[in-house]
């Protein structure tokens, strides 16, 4: 069975540039890896908007955002160095 419609969650950005999908969003839809995903994301208490993407899901249920929608997600503050460890709101849609 396919993503069908939208799911909004919060996350924590991990090293690599990477987002955990939870598991009840997992087994509730029955992701698989194989399926196309519209995935918009924008890092809270940062000023830097809200970037969209498509990507898929890897096998341990993570997705990678690409570096420059985290260089965008970023640009608003040039203090940090990294948004590793930033709280994001994340939207995952079907394709």
């Amino acid at each position: 069975m396919l993503l069908t419609e939208r799911v909004d969650f919060k996350a924590v950005l991990q090293k690599g540039n990477r987002v955990q999908l939870p598991k009840l969003v997992r087994w509730r839809f029955k992701l698989e890896t194989s399926q196309v995903l519209k995935v918009t994301v924008t890092a809270v208490n940062v000023f830097g908007g809200w970037e969209t993407f498509y990507c898929r899901m890897d096998k341990s249920g993570r997705i990678t955002i690409p570096k420059l929608a985290l260089k965008q997600l970023q640009s608003g503050r040039r203090d940090l160095q990294s948004l590793t460890g930033a709280v994001m709101e994340v939207r995952v849609e079907p394709a």
